[in-house]
């Protein structure tokens, strides 16, 4: 079994990578900017630290990457997790330094955190996560706290089916949303400590 970490730019792949590579069980992981791999991949993470706009372009600027995405995640429903910058990706529009085209795998789009003043942005450190339903990649982190680094936010304008966990952070923040094969966290789990190796767990041994 292969699990492919997607290296399009984004910072902080190494402590995902080494965080992955401890909760594999002999199973293989690799960092990777080639298309060929994750079209091959049995497991497909997508982290992104930054604006989203960099990352958006930093991934469509791997020829044939957001293909093999598509491909790999909505036609073979090989299990995916984005992570932070990598879940807003999965949106449809990001406003961070100007409108920015994503992934359009969900029906939302990226805006600036709106708190209460007495909030800090960006919202730093660890929260209570509050799942929406079951899904298997959360199992056992209801009430669990995990660490956020960010200044924006999924907001969904319809029905927000898709959210499967938020905090609470001034008001109620997506930190999770789910569909078939797919699923994205705005928090880190490879910052996360025990709860976040838990979830790691949890997506290497879901099959959709």
């Amino acid at each position: 079994m292969s699990i492919a970490i997607i290296d399009y730019g984004s910072g902080n792949l190494r402590s995902a990578e080494k965080s992955f590579a401890r909760m594999a069980k002999g199973r293989e992981v690799t960092l990777t900017a080639n298309p060929d791999v994750v079209a091959k991949a049995d497991h497909i993470v997508l982290p992104g630290v930054g604006a989203f706009g960099d990352c958006a372009a930093g991934l469509r600027g791997i020829d044939g990457m957001v293909e093999a995405l598509n491909e790999r995640v909505l036609n073979h429903a090989r299990p995916f997790l984005g992570i932070c910058v990598g879940m807003q990706l999965l949106c449809a529009k990001g406003h961070e330094r100007g409108l920015h085209e994503g992934l359009g795998w969900l029906d939302a789009e990226v805006h600036p955190l709106d708190v209460p003043p007495e909030f800090k942005v960006p919202h730093m450190g660890w929260n209570n996560l509050q799942l929406s339903g079951s899904h298997k990649v959360l199992d056992g982190l209801d009430g669990k706290d995990v660490y956020f680094v960010h200044g924006f936010a999924a907001t969904f304008s319809g029905e927000a089916r898709d959210i499967a966990a938020h905090v609470d952070y001034g008001g109620p923040v997506v930190a999770a949303v789910a569909r078939d094969s797919f699923i994205g966290t705005q928090f880190h789990p490879e910052k996360s400590q025990q709860a976040g190796l838990q979830l790691i767990e949890n997506f290497l041994e879901w099959r959709p």
